[in-house]
């Protein structure tokens, strides 16, 4: 139940009675008798409350605000002080209008009108009785209805369950008065002295803390009967929320006091313990102590961790520094101090798992394998450091848990990627707040051995800051003359990592220092072809997919051909991450069919394909015709992989200048002002004109300008383009070409063989021109991969004239 509250119509103000007026008193069974026969007039100005809903024999005060308001309030106070007050439907309504407001309201008689300093008028009213509004008949200067009488259903004098339940809410009212600490005690006179029936339930349902809504849905109930048993369940739940509350305060009391109690009994028995020359957790200590001996750690190693729990059996326990030195101990306790766990030098089964696990990658899985091999036979072999780069999505992080699987060992990663604080390889010395061992060690625990198998993953992404280099501080953890004493600021003592099997992974060795890549052996992982993507995904990708999205193989198939559509349409990537995203999307399309119990193909055909995952749009790397003089494809490497790209060159009337576009490095300039200072040198050679050179200007372009694009490769395809636009002579078809030049008319050696082979291979391009050097590179390729291919092998660039450009006029030719 609430307070005596003054309800504001436009926001609700608490304001005390006039300690001077007159009192109010209650209302009798002859006065209700008596405001029962009062007729009910034709029409009521209507006064809407904005918070509260008035009950009939209630008394309470209202703060009006608003000018409508205050002029009905005036008006009628002038007349004969009858009103019609009604609840808004919702408060924040400043002007409501008919639909604004409740139906059923209580006709008021005003027994006072005080007018505030600030300009609001204060109002008392007293319900009579109840009323629905018939028609609103105006709403100028305010609210005017009809209104009709709303009949009230009253049991008989002698309904013994009505009589009960008046006494419930008595009852249950003056408990309600007790637990509640802020209604006074003298509310409990008032509710005992209420003779009417009706009116003690009416004043109750009006004081009581509910919203406004469940206030009207009272006022609103016709039969007096069902309105009190409504009254009393809502009573009920109030007096079971007051209790709650008590109690929780009760309780939280006591805690408080329990603890309190605890606190200075633990600070005695710590005085009398010191008294007594002990300490106390004595108990703790004994454990790790227990614990040490079970620990295979060497002499060195037992005699720091018993220095250092004497040194916490010395501290006192409320000392910051204990829970430092406890942390420090725990750390030496769950280390696997010397704990191997046995390898498995099973070597067929381990091919099988790196088989089952991964197709391709036969270089690594060979490498692994002779690691096995020597571990095998000489049992003593300090681990290697392998360091596995490629594109990324090609499996280099996943064939760390093939090996440990292979191995036997535990499995554990971190991720390097973004980490620039040393602290985080070597951790923070212990002095410092918070803190704790390096990665390295921590993982070392997780473990629980000391010889897992350890992927220190992204390492090229390392970088460094003011809070120091971490890739300097991994430089004594992959080295293996000097990780059997690894040094962890917050362990203070070398730990052995000789055992420890580290495979690294990065997509790009360039941006790793030299010091680090040189204490690696690095393996290369290129890209896969279409074939090799197309197994992968039947192997592995599909059966994947299908157990990730709740269908079988007998659900949803893809045959073969479907897949290698999907590589070649809609992926372009050296690995399969792309490809398994596109698989994903092709078997959730199936998922929702199965789901919403529609038809669909079990085995996907084209059609599918293309409907799901819509046109294909990987077909820019195709080999486009070269008709026209100064056009001609070369080869370049990406981060995902090989790629084709097309120089073209333009001759215009000038003064011998070059202008170069398409977003190109510095390397790449450089190679096209190398092809262009040859060709000046050397035009009759190359069946140039020099004329034409000095009075024309040449311009340069590589398209997809807003790719960067760098490197020498292109240089003997920019030399090609030149010499073709200056004859005015065609570039054979399906010829690609990569290749650096020097002044001398040398042919020199590139990177990345495999991957542009790939790339000339799935743009249909017939013919390639290499360095001679080169041609170890395509010794290394699968045959299959090269089959429909023919090479030619070049060392000076007139060879790649001769093979390059033909005697053939091109379409729309120049006259120079």
């Amino acid at each position: 139940m609430s307070h005596h509250k003054i309800f504001t119509l436009d926001n609700l103000s608490l304001q005390d009675f006039d300690s001077d007026a007159e009192l109010i008193p209650l209302l009798t069974p002859e006065d209700e008798e008596e405001m029962i026969r009062e007729e009910l007039p034709e029409s009521l100005p209507i006064l809407p409350l904005r918070n509260t809903v008035l009950f009939p024999g209630v008394v309470i005060p209202i703060s009006a605000g608003r000018d409508k308001s205050i002029k009905l309030i005036n008006d009628a106070n002038a007349g004969n002080k009858i009103i019609g007050v009604v609840a808004q439907k919702n408060e924040e309504d400043e002007d409501p209008t008919k639909n604004d407001i409740h139906k059923i309201g209580t006709v008021a008689q005003i027994l006072r009108v005080l007018k505030m300093p600030d300009g609001n008028v204060t109002v008392i009213l007293q319900g009579k009785k109840r009323f629905e509004i018939d028609a609103v008949i105006s709403e100028k200067p305010y609210l005017r209805a009809t209104v009709k009488e709303v009949e009230e259903v009253r049991p008989g004098q002698h309904d013994t369950e009505f009589l009960a339940i008046v006494d419930s809410i008595k009852d249950q009212a003056i408990r309600i008065v007790k637990e509640s600490p802020n209604i006074p005690t003298e509310a409990t006179f008032a509710i005992k002295n209420i003779e009417s029936h009706s009116f003690l339930i009416n004043f109750v349902s009006s004081n009581m803390n509910l919203p406004v809504g469940d206030k009207q849905n009272l006022l609103s109930i016709n039969v007096l009967k069902e309105r009190a048993l409504e009254t009393l369940r809502y009573m009920n739940v109030e007096l079971q929320k007051l209790e709650l509350k008590n109690d929780i305060q009760s309780k939280t009391r006591f805690d408080l006091d329990q603890q309190q109690r605890e606190y200075f009994l633990q600070q005695q028995m710590r005085t009398i313990q010191e008294e007594l020359g002990g300490v106390s957790h004595e108990q703790e200590i004994d454990d790790m102590r227990e614990k040490a001996k079970a620990k295979k750690w060497d002499e060195k190693v037992g005699e720091h961790f018993n220095k250092e729990l004497l040194k916490m059996q010395r501290m006192n326990p409320q000392a910051p520094d204990f829970g430092i030195q406890r942390g420090y101990l725990e750390l030496f306790l769950e280390l696997p101090w010397n704990d191997y766990s046995k390898d498995i030098f099973d070597l067929k089964r381990a091919q099988k798992i790196l088989d089952r696990d991964h197709f391709g990658l036969e270089d690594v899985k060979k490498r692994i394998i002779e690691y096995l091999a020597v571990l095998k036979l000489r049992n003593d072999m300090k681990s290697p450091i392998i360091c596995l780069t490629g594109p990324p999505g090609v499996g280099k992080t996943s064939i760390g848990k093939s090996v440990a699987e292979a191995l036997g060992r535990e499995y554990v990663r971190i991720s390097l990627g973004g980490l620039r604080d040393e602290a985080e390889i070597r951790g923070h010395r212990k002095t410092y707040i918070g803190a704790m061992p390096g990665r390295i060690i921590q993982s070392i625990k997780k473990a629980k051995t000391s010889n897992p198998v350890f992927v220190l993953d992204e390492i090229d992404k390392l970088s460094n800051s003011h809070q120091g280099d971490p890739s300097s501080a991994l430089l004594e953890v992959l080295d293996p003359e000097q990780n059997s004493a690894f040094y962890d600021n917050f362990l203070e003592l070398g730990y052995d990592l000789s055992k420890v099997m580290f495979i690294a992974t990065s997509n790009n060795m360039n941006t790793i220092q030299p010091a680090l890549r040189d204490r690696m052996e690095v393996i290369k992982m290129s890209g896969y072809t279409i074939e090799e993507k197309t197994e992968i995904a039947r192997q592995h990708l599909v059966p994947k997919q299908l157990k990730e999205h709740g269908l079988t193989p007998k659900d949803y198939a893809i045959g073969k051909k479907q897949l290698e559509k999907i590589v070649e349409g809609y992926t372009r990537e050296s690995g399969v991450r792309g490809l398994e995203g596109k698989i994903a999307q092709v078997v959730r399309h199936a998922a929702k069919s199965v789901a919403m119990e529609e038809e669909y193909n079990k085995k996907v055909t084209d059609q599918d394909i293309v409907r799901i995952l819509g046109a294909p749009r990987m077909e820019r790397d195709k080999y486009e015709s070269n008709d026209v003089a100064g056009v001609v494809t070369g080869l370049a490497w990406t981060s995902v992989g090989g790629d084709i790209l097309f120089i073209e060159s333009l001759i215009s009337k000038g003064k011998g200048s070059m202008s170069l576009t398409g977003n190109l490095g510095n390397v790449m300039k450089e190679s096209a002002t190398i092809a262009m200072e040859y060709i000046k040198a050397n035009p009759e050679l190359l069946g140039v004109d020099p004329e034409v050179i000095s009075k024309h200007n040449i311009h340069i372009h590589i398209p997809e300008g807003a790719t960067p694009k760098d490197g020498p490769s292109a240089g003997i395809a920019m030399l090609t383009s030149l010499v073709s636009l200056l004859t005015q002579k065609r570039v054979k078809k399906h010829l690609a070409m990569t290749g650096e030049i020097t002044l001398r008319g040398k042919v020199l050696p590139v990177g990345g063989i495999k991957e542009k082979i790939l790339a000339a291979k799935r743009a249909g391009i017939k013919e390639i021109i290499l360095c001679h050097e080169n041609k170890q590179d395509i010794a290394d390729i699968k045959a299959e991969y090269l089959e429909g291919l023919t090479f030619h092998y070049v060392k000076e660039m007139s060879e790649v004239i001769k093979l390059a450009v033909t005697d053939q006029k091109a379409k729309n030719a120049k006259t120079l």
